[in-house]
């Protein structure tokens, strides 16, 4: 009987230890998410090409890089209000540091729009969060870049590509803008602030010519009038309007 007893013991509690050991210990990080959305003051309408991106960044240390906890990029960013949404590790973040948002908005690999002003944040909160951009002021030669120079038309919406008869296109330094068109010449008054660009009281002389090429005509004065974004680079002109579709092409006369 005494012998039972203790093969009982013996071989009834291995087993018991064996199952404590075996269960795993589980880790899993906590993930938490902010939320908000980014705005600009400016009216005017973003190109297709446009990218918005948006860190959660770790402040704390002046004068040092700022250490970025979460990120993301809306490709096509689309128009303002643009909603983000950024997921990061809530472990990571110490109540005795500064946290902050930082966005800004390019196009085509320029910048467009940034954060200028730092957005102090509480990660852990679920409040919804407002980042105002401002436009990026283009240096003086950027500047020079769209106005003086002689712009050859290359396509025009509702027509296409323009190559004969070749028109033209040219902003003064005064404000003053016209060029030859595929029929007359014409002229118009002209606003460049920044990358926005407006284009009105647009006339012409006078002279018929074959209804293909007055049709060219019209439509190249109906979307200068419809004028209210430009990007320059590598020698061409973009123009889009204020819903940020291309509507003028231009390359640069030699």
């Amino acid at each position: 009987m005494l012998e039972r007893i203790a093969e009982f013991f013996v071989f009834g509690f291995v087993p018991l230890v064996v199952g404590i050991l075996a269960v795993p210990e589980l880790s899993v990080a906590a993930e938490n998410t902010v939320r908000g959305e980014v705005i600009y003051r400016e009216r005017i309408a973003l190109p297709p090409s446009a990218v918005l991106s948006v860190q959660l960044a770790d402040v704390s240390v002046a004068d040092a890089p700022a250490t970025i906890i979460g990120e993301q990029n809306v490709k096509p960013a689309g128009q303002v209000p643009i909603s983000f949404e950024i997921k990061f590790d809530s472990s990571v973040i110490r109540s005795q540091m500064n946290y902050a948002l930082q966005a800004r908005i390019t196009v085509d690999g320029k910048l467009l729009f940034i954060s200028d002003m730092r957005h102090q944040v509480d990660p852990l909160t679920d409040v919804p969060q407002t980042i105002v951009l401002k436009m990026v002021t283009p240096s003086a030669e950027q500047t020079a870049s769209v106005i003086g120079q002689i712009w050859l038309v290359d396509y025009v919406d509702g027509i296409g590509a323009i190559s004969a008869p070749q028109a033209t296109f040219r902003i003064s330094e005064a404000g003053k803008a016209g060029g030859s068109g595929p029929c007359n010449t014409y002229f118009a008054t002209a606003k460049v602030e920044g990358q926005a660009i407006a284009i009105s009281d647009i006339g012409s002389t006078y002279k018929a010519c074959a209804p293909e090429v007055m049709a060219e005509e019209k439509a190249l004065f109906d979307a200068l009038t419809k004028a209210a974004s430009y990007s320059v680079g590598d020698g061409k002109l973009v123009i889009s309007d204020k819903h940020g579709r291309e509507i003028l092409r231009f390359s640069a006369a030699s």
